[in-house]
């Protein structure tokens, strides 16, 4: 009889348990995730202004890496969540091996980066120090493309086998790693901005080291995957990529449009603006972690019901995650208004950046609008990526970031003439009409599905 996991137990047992237990433990590792990327600012920071640079030149690869990471793990995960749904272990497992094999090839290809660092960055339009700088901390991580790679893909399978709590130790323990390596490498070495490279590779590294142990050696996970099992299988590899390229493209998408919503802004309120957009919305999108990690579970979760061909229990993971995740919201919200003076205060306490609070306590507390409706675009997004159809949360993604955020920003505070504050309104217009396109295009899918799949409808 085959043996089942309390993670699998939880995946395929009652619906908002299984939603539950499966976000808390993500919400806490993206939280702490965060955090360490905030002390990994502060650590380079003090290298001076060409160091920040170099390690800012570098970001929009470390942000394609992280995108085509991420869209492959919950390509993978919704696959394998789908064949434990339908108890077939030997079809999830094929699915694991080839997620990670796919990661490994989309990794080869940042290798051509090592040699061509340097002419990158100075086609970029880097020059001097910086150029340089952004070489070598980006010949460190584009070689160790592979390791960024295993640690993000594997701990997505963990999540997509309901195991979210591993996933949630490897993670915090990747992050916990990187902030007392960086002041050992970057200062006690004296690596300088390579120190920042290696500090953040050799955590991966440790974080890979124990995925690997767990999912390879270890028999306490349900997947015991091994070398011997992989069998190239097209039909599960289009499954991967039908959820996962899209992914991917909808993370690209967002960078893109926060580089359109920049463009807007210095044209109707110059740096001052961009500075006060890019300070606030680092804590709009801190208070949207919850439902990122809220979102994993979702996709998990509707997943193995539709697997399961369980249409009622893919409705009520659907609607109660809704519900509990509009709750999370507007408790952000209302304590994100209540303390912006606050929040604004930790931002803007030098006295070259006091000028911005006032805006910046403005920009918080109007973003605290949509904030609410986050949920609705988000998990119906995860859903749609649980039961085959990565293209809608796509084209959900892109309508929202690419074109009606950009679009409703330009069009608010350039054509109308209202300024940085019309762009705001732009934005948060944007959100919310998009969240209730969506979760009005969610509840339809639901309810289609459910009358197709053959299991009960819920209560």
């Amino acid at each position: 009889m085959e043996r089942l996991t309390a993670g699998v137990q939880t995946l395929l047992g009652d619906p908002k348990r299984a939603v539950l237990r499966l976000s808390l433990p993500m919400m806490a590792a993206m939280f702490v995730q965060s955090l360490y990327n905030m002390v990994d600012a502060i650590w380079v920071s003090g290298l001076g202004s060409e160091a920040l640079a170099a390690v800012g030149l570098f970001f929009p690869f470390m942000t394609g890496m992280m995108a085509l990471a991420t869209g492959l793990g919950v390509g993978g995960s919704s696959a394998v969540s789908r064949r434990i749904g339908a108890r077939d272990k030997e079809g999830a497992e094929r699915a694991a091996l080839l997620t990670l094999s796919l990661g490994l090839l989309a990794s080869l290809l940042f290798l051509a980066g090592v040699p061509l660092a340097l002419w990158i960055f100075t086609r970029m339009g880097a020059r001097g120090e910086a150029a340089w700088e952004a070489a070598v901390y980006g010949q460190i991580l584009f070689g160790g493309a592979a390791i960024l790679f295993f640690a993000n893909l594997a701990t997505a399978l963990l999540r997509g086998e309901g195991d979210a709590r591993r996933a949630m130790y490897a993670i915090i323990l990747g992050g916990v790693l990187n902030v007392g390596l960086d002041p050992l490498f970057i200062y006690t070495f004296h690596l300088g901005v390579a120190g920042a490279a290696w500090a953040t590779l050799a955590s991966l590294f440790c974080s890979a080291l124990l995925l690997s142990f767990w999912l390879f050696l270890r028999p306490s996970t349900y997947l015991h995957l091994s070398p011997k099992k992989l069998r190239w299988d097209p039909p599960i590899i289009r499954e991967i990529l039908a959820v996962g390229a899209p992914a991917s493209l909808a993370q690209l998408s967002m960078s893109l449009a926060m580089l359109a919503v920049n463009g807007i802004l210095l044209r109707v309120g110059g740096e001052r603006a961009v500075a006060v957009f890019g300070t606030g919305w680092r804590v709009v999108t801190l208070g949207t972690i919850p439902m990122n990690g809220m979102a994993t579970g979702v996709t998990a979760v509707t997943a193995a019901a539709f697997g399961a061909r369980d249409g009622g229990k893919l409705r009520t993971a659907y609607l109660y995650a809704i519900r509990l995740g509009v709750l999370v919201q507007v408790g952000i919200a209302s304590f994100v208004a209540l303390a912006a003076p606050a929040l604004a205060l930790l931002f803007t306490y030098a006295p070259g950046s006091l000028g911005l609070r006032a805006d910046l306590v403005a920009f918080l507390r109007w973003m605290c609008l949509f904030l609410p409706t986050v949920p609705l675009g988000m998990l119906t997004s995860a859903m749609f990526n649980g039961v085959r159809m990565g293209g809608r949360a796509l084209l959900l993604t892109v309508l929202r970031t690419v074109i009606l955020q950009a679009v409703g920003g330009w069009t608010l505070g350039v054509a109308l003439g209202l300024g940085e504050r019309g762009v705001w309104w732009g934005i948060i217009a944007a959100n919310v009409l998009m969240a209730w396109v969506g979760f009005t295009w969610g509840t339809r899918t639901v309810g289609v599905l459910s009358q197709k799949l053959s299991g009960p409808v819920a209560e």
